[in-house]
């Protein structure tokens, strides 16, 4: 059976070149990046070059950028370093109401430490409104964070304009750009980010590999003590291969940002879209039409349940999701589309499409040949037992 992934935003293959790159990190070339002899040395100089591979990819110095396992851990240590680090008059965090459950979950917990949190709403869209978030900051706000690209639904947030905002108030502006990375240019630098956030896997690099750049003399308290690694910032030996491997992953994201390469994706995914919306007339899309990346497709499909949809195109070979795969394991509604309104049956109902480079137009084809008939077969079911049961 031919598999075809639709599920690229929860992570992608790692290249060839990545893989190969990696390598020789793995055998003969292991090391300690901080140890003082040849082989440490050969070490720390293959991590450094990845360093600057993935800063030029950001727009960033490479001086700025602290490694992390995951990128879990770079929003983790973004929130809990800033607001530890933050002077007694500025206690307050503030989210919107679609971030990551890995800052979401962050921020509650800092709430429950005695930090206050301000979660801002979105539109039926998912767009956080400036003027919303505005109204929302004040002098005691140490941190604003906020998502570029929305990992279940595909909204593009105008993050320029809202770290702006922030920075009018006196507060630091972090985004979580992991989904926005290799797919939209970034240059934190002219954006004035203070923080953002980026993961390997999401672009065709490895698990295990992840930063947060740390911009304009942002104070952080670490997340791990015990080493001097990352300019003190984040203690414990690094993961050679895999920073390796992310540097050859920044390298190939920046080539097909160069060539195109993520409209071509994005060109993909609206015909998906478009597609699917002809075959299935009562089916809608989660969040906003023209502020997206066309990578991603969340369809409410009304009828059946969308975890049964999930299963069903696996077995005909389609791997699609229901929306994040770090709340894959919840079994309450998706809290993103909860927050555009939607009724918890509409949220079980949907079923996010995620493409990436490896896909084409026969991928399409085989998709949307394939959904409705998975649909309709549901809805024929849930309608026999609803019979059944009178």
């Amino acid at each position: 059976m031919i598999r075809i992934d639709a599920d690229h935003a929860a992570t992608t293959r790692v290249a060839g070149e990545v893989e190969a790159a990696m390598r020789p990190w793995l055998a003969e070339g292991f090391g300690n990046p901080s140890s003082v002899h040849t082989r440490g040395e050969a070490a720390r100089d293959a991590m450094e070059s990845a360093r600057r591979s993935v800063a030029a990819l950001l727009g960033a110095r490479s001086e700025d950028l602290v490694f992390t396992a995951s990128g879990s851990e770079a929003n983790n240590l973004a929130l809990k370093g800033v607001m530890g680090a933050a002077p007694e008059a500025r206690r307050r965090l503030v989210i919107s109401a679609i971030e990551h459950p890995s800052v979401l979950e962050t921020a509650r917990h800092l709430e429950s430490r005695g930090f206050a949190l301000t979660v801002v709403p979105v539109g039926a869209g998912g767009v956080v409104d400036p003027n919303t978030l505005e109204a929302a900051l004040g002098p005691d706000v140490a941190l604003v964070s906020v998502m570029w690209v929305n990992n279940e639904i595909g909204t593009v947030q105008d993050v320029a304009e809202l770290a702006r905002r922030a920075h009018a108030a006196g507060a630091r502006f972090h985004c979580d750009a992991i989904q926005a990375a290799g797919k939209l240019p970034i240059d934190a630098a002219a954006l004035d980010f203070d923080l953002l956030s980026v993961a390997a896997h999401k672009f065709n690099g490895p698990p295990g590999a992840a930063a947060l750049v740390v911009r304009n003399r942002t104070r952080l308290v670490p997340l791990v003590h015990g080493g001097h690694q990352e300019r003190s910032r984040r203690a414990g030996t690094e993961n050679l291969p895999a920073l390796v491997g992310f540097g050859a992953a920044a390298e190939l994201a920046a080539r097909r940002l160069a060539a195109g390469e993520p409209e071509r994706v994005f060109a993909l995914g609206d015909r998906l879209r478009e597609r699917l919306l002809a075959a299935l007339p009562e089916a809608r899309l989660n969040g906003d039409a023209a502020r997206r990346v066309g990578s991603i497709v969340n369809l409410r499909l009304p009828g059946v349940d969308g975890e049964a949809v999930l299963h069903e195109l696996d077995r005909e070979g389609i791997m699609v999701s229901t929306g994040s795969a770090c709340s894959a394991a919840s079994p309450g509604p998706s809290h993103v589309l909860m927050a555009l309104g939607l009724t918890p049956e509409e949220a079980h109902a949907s079923v996010r499409f995620s493409l990436g480079e490896d896909n084409r137009p026969s991928d399409v084809d085989t998709i949307v040949e394939v959904t409705p008939r998975v649909v309709e077969r549901l809805r024929s079911l849930s309608h026999r037992g609803a019979f059944e049961q009178r």
